[in-house]
């Protein structure tokens, strides 16, 4: 968007690292006929109403394995909504909400207990952001400000964005944006085995919807 232009804003679900600078990539030869590639340019994020794809989205958590690496917990099911103006960034928002209990690692049987015994995804289904403030950085980039509730908790929270391509789309016009933060766990109740920073990274699709 722009603030995005970027994510314009996001956030999205997702390389776990910041892509900055990134170049374009290349657009495939032989795409079915209304299929069209998207370009980083901020000027083809056009103002108006997005929804998340679910198809082409996700949500990792990088979270310290006791000093040693970052593992990575997946959340495989997320909504959100996008609401865009590049000339009055004020009137633009972002709602987002991921499933909790749909949460995937690499050891076997792991993600049920972080589902269950840390998440409380039972009694805290869904971990929600609802932004409060965009800001432009340059054309490409931007910050998120917004309130991220977990286990029932709500702190303010800032994305950094960047957008990864707009266009199109095929059908509507779509936009795509990474979006990066850190919480402290402890700020959410969370248990004494999470006491380092966790960092949450969002990579996204967004397609608009038709004006009603």
């Amino acid at each position: 968007m722009t603030i995005f232009r970027p994510f314009a804003a996001l956030c999205g679900l997702l390389t776990a690292l910041v892509l900055t600078g990134a170049a374009q990539a290349a657009c495939p030869t032989g795409l079915p006929p209304g299929v069209y590639c998207g370009d980083k340019d901020p000027a083809a994020a056009l103002a108006g109403t997005y929804k998340l794809d679910p198809m082409h989205a996700g949500v990792i958590a990088r979270v310290s394995h006791i000093g040693y690496s970052m593992s990575i917990f997946r959340f495989d099911t997320a909504q959100a909504t996008l609401v865009w103006d590049p000339d009055h960034l004020d009137k633009s928002s972002f709602n987002a909400a991921v499933d909790t209990g749909s949460v995937a690692t690499n050891v076997p049987g792991f993600a049920k207990e972080i589902a269950g015994t840390y998440l409380k995804s039972a009694d805290f289904p869904k971990a929600t952001f609802v932004s409060t403030a965009f800001r432009r950085i340059d054309p490409l980039h931007g910050e998120i400000d917004g309130q991220f509730t977990l286990l029932g908790k709500s702190k303010p929270v800032t994305f950094k964005a960047e957008l990864i391509g707009a266009g199109k789309g095929f059908g509507h016009p779509r936009l795509g944006a990474q979006a990066v933060a850190w919480i402290n766990p402890q700020d959410y109740g969370m248990s004494p085995f999470f006491l380092d920073p966790i960092q949450l990274v969002i990579d996204a699709e967004f397609e608009q919807t038709p004006a009603k």
